[in-house]
């Protein structure tokens, strides 16, 4: 199962959904569901955008569990 890290790495980052939405180009309701862990998928590109906002890897914002 994959679990989303990313309000973490918001709250760690100091960054709101709103502002962070607007940065990376999506709608808040989209970033909602990324953060939910609802999402089916991600494109590369968004989560380029992610990382370099945030200034973090790919496995700050997502990780792998087995359970």
């Amino acid at each position: 199962m994959i679990k989303v890290n990313l309000g973490v790495v918001m709250e760690k980052r100091g960054i709101s959904s709103k502002e962070l939405a607007k940065e990376i180009g999506i709608t808040p309701a989209n970033l909602s569901i990324l953060k939910t862990g609802k999402a089916k998928g991600i494109r590369f590109a968004t989560l380029n955008k992610l990382c370099q906002i945030l200034n973090c890897q790919p496995g700050d914002i997502l990780s792998y569990d087995q359970n």
